[in-house]
């Protein structure tokens, strides 16, 4: 059974947590993503068989908590991760983000990073309303955006289409990261798929030039798509989750 964090904006958040010794993790779920996904569930196994403290959450609109999807944006979708980092685990943590959870782990390193740790992010998607969506929009798409506020786009992952809205658009563009310079001075770990279809390898490549630290790698694993959820890539994700904690220890050593 989830349990639920009331949030001063007036939102409830779904969440599990697993007690543990810290560094603790926080798994932060793509677009129209939630909790029970397979990254998030499979992290939550080896953290409880490692005894590590982890921290599974909806966002609000997503999954179990409240909310209507299409009422919310990157900026709603920020306060909530960091509602739930600061309310719900101890310490510094390690951030794990998947897709448009890569973004927000991004903006948390940015906005308090005496709350992180370290960052691993999966097929990281920073900056997507814009350079993703809005770009590739057609000319008649955008007019539709802005005239009605809303306009569906077919997804592999939902038969009836992904809604994007406005406001979604407006928003994004208040929490870009890849326009100023970001410094992330945690271990950091980027894993990207060569076949992911939906965020480019030319994403990871400038996200990496972007950014500024003492210990950052890449890892592109070769023939792996978006959802990276295979055993090996499983595998691979507890095992940088696994170095980055090393990093971490030893520096607190």
């Amino acid at each position: 059974m989830s349990d639920y964090l009331d949030t001063a904006d007036g939102r409830r958040l779904a969440y599990d947590r697993t007690e543990g010794a810290g560094p603790g993790v926080v798994f932060l779920g793509g677009f129209v993503s939630d909790k029970e996904g397979t990254k998030a569930v499979a992290l939550e196994d080896w953290a409880r068989r490692r005894g590590r403290a982890y921290l599974r959450f909806d966002y609000s609109g997503h999954g179990s908590s409240s909310g209507a999807f299409t009422d919310g944006s990157i900026g709603d979708w920020f306060e909530d991760a960091r509602a739930a980092l600061m309310k719900l685990t101890e310490g510094p943590q390690v951030l794990v983000g998947s897709s448009m959870g890569g973004w927000i782990a991004l903006l948390l390193a940015r906005e308090c990073p005496e709350k992180v740790a370290g960052l691993v992010t999966v097929a990281a998607a920073p900056d997507f309303t814009e350079d993703l969506t809005w770009a590739e929009f057609s000319e008649a798409q955008r007019r539709q955006l802005m005239a009605e506020g809303r306009v569906v786009v077919p997804s592999d992952y939902a038969a009836e289409g992904y809604v994007i809205t406005r406001r979604l658009i407006e928003d994004g563009r208040s929490r870009l990261v890849l326009r100023t310079p970001l410094d992330l001075p945690m271990p950091v770990r980027f894993l990207q798929g060569t076949a992911d279809m939906d965020v480019p390898m030319a994403v990871a490549l400038r996200l990496m030039d972007h950014v500024s630290g003492p210990d950052i790698r890449l890892t592109l694993v070769k023939g792996a798509d978006h959802r990276s959820s295979t055993p090996d890539c499983l595998r691979l994700i507890e095992r940088s989750v696994e170095k980055v904690i090393q990093r971490v220890e030893r520096v607190d050593a």
